[in-house]
């Protein structure tokens, strides 16, 4: 499969998850990761499992996030696995931008399906104050 097919169906999960997180399904977008997937969130613990994804996302929602927007930069083959550099937004039900920056996704092939399996994010807010 060529990259623009490969960054296709990347970006198909990344709609999936803006979709789960806007309705605010924790354990969707928890599925979205392998079983064993981390998120690696600024100024926080590694984050494992997806009882603690969707644990994390949950209290992301509680905090009042509402919507996120995934932009793919670039997307690196690999195989079974894959590297997504990207750009994100935050905002809440009011529409304003909480918080906004770049992240890097390793991506694992399970069973016919791309999965989150390592998920960093850097936010751009405090570069800017």
């Amino acid at each position: 499969m060529g990259t623009s097919g490969l960054q296709h169906e990347i970006e198909a999960v990344d709609r999936a998850f803006e979709t789960y997180f806007s309705q605010h399904d924790a354990e969707g977008m928890a599925g979205l990761y392998t079983q064993d997937g981390q998120l690696l969130p600024p100024g926080s613990e590694v984050v494992s499992g997806r009882a603690d994804i969707a644990a994390f996302w949950q209290g992301a929602f509680d905090m009042g996030l509402a919507n996120a927007e995934l932009e793919t930069v670039e997307v690196e083959d690999h195989g079974v696995t894959t590297i997504e550099v990207g750009r994100f937004t935050l905002g809440d039900a009011d529409g304003q931008t909480v918080d906004h920056g770049t992240f890097i996704v390793i991506w694992k092939q399970v069973d016919g399906e791309w999965k989150l399996h390592r998920d960093i994010w850097n936010s751009n807010i405090s570069n800017e104050e």
